[in-house]
């Protein structure tokens, strides 16, 4: 943290100075300070979230499952985010905020179950170096509907599977949504096109359509890669063409039970690469 150490005292005295008076008296009680995360304009990212003084905070995608994964030598580069009052915030919404212990006993604050952190070489309020570092790390924001995960593929019966569906261990990146919900695609569609849905949606318990109108996503993904359909009268949100789906079994945060139901490659997996649909 100490990279930080003279933007967040100048921020600190700038907001300690507006709260006093020329002749150095204090205008409000100093509980009036702001406290725990806060919504910043940015730029070029539009909201996102920083901590009371305005240090810009992170998304790790392996940490999809809620826990951390940064531990060791990671937390030099990476520090996590911690405060007792967290949601202070008139925009932010309590029930997002959470918190974790960690495998070394520290507490951490989490956004809608992501954990949350800073970037060391961050040395101002408000800078976003940070940000696409390892094709893993992005800047949080409050309204992501596509998020980016890391994370063990493994199938609905415990089989594990690597990024091109060989059995195996490894780490692989796909989609998810804002809590961390794997997002598939369907190999008989076609490019906006949902072959899939009855018209009653009689089946969409199984594989509930993504039903997001706007797509907010990470500066790893491109925003122009998404577009809606309508089915049956209900948006659909579509990824270079394929209608995006969820899988009912997938209970859990990162949970991937869906790569090969009924078998591999029937349900794809949304990943930043996955290849455009094709034409009808």
């Amino acid at each position: 943290m100490k990279g930080r150490t003279i933007g967040v005292r100048l921020f600190s005295v700038a907001i300690i100075l507006m709260m006093m008076g020329c002749d150095g008296s204090k205008k409000e009680d100093p509980e009036a300070i702001p406290k725990g995360i806060l919504l910043y304009d940015h730029p070029e990212f539009g909201k996102i979230l920083t901590d009371s003084v305005g240090n810009v905070l992170y998304f790790f995608a392996r940490d999809v499952e809620g826990t951390s994964s940064c531990s060791g030598n990671c937390l030099n580069t990476w520090p996590i985010y911690y405060s007792e009052g967290a949601a202070t915030d008139k925009d932010i919404d309590p029930a997002d905020i959470g918190v974790i212990i960690r495998q070394d006993g520290d507490k951490q604050t989490t956004y809608k179950g992501w954990p949350l952190y800073y970037y060391a070489n961050d040395l101002e309020a408000g800078q976003t170096l940070g940000d696409q570092i390892g094709n893993n790390w992005f800047v949080a924001k409050p309204d992501y509907t596509i998020m980016l995960a890391q994370h063990q593929w493994i199938g609905r019966n415990g089989d594990l599977y690597q990024e091109d569906l060989t059995e195996g261990e490894g780490l692989s990146r796909y989609l998810v949504d804002a809590k961390g919900r794997t997002l598939y695609s369907f190999r008989n569609d076609q490019y906006l096109t949902n072959t899939f849905t009855n018209a009653d949606f009689s089946n969409n318990s199984v594989w509930p359509i993504y039903e997001i109108e706007s797509p907010i996503v990470p500066s790893l993904l491109n925003v122009d890669d998404f577009s809606v359909i309508t089915v049956f009268g209900r948006s659909q949100l579509t990824f270079k063409g394929w209608p995006i789906y969820q899988f009912g079994q997938d209970e859990e945060r990162g949970q991937t039970k869906g790569v090969d139901v009924p078998t591999l490659g029937v349900w794809p997996i949304l990943k930043p690469d996955s290849p455009e649909a094709t034409m009808p």
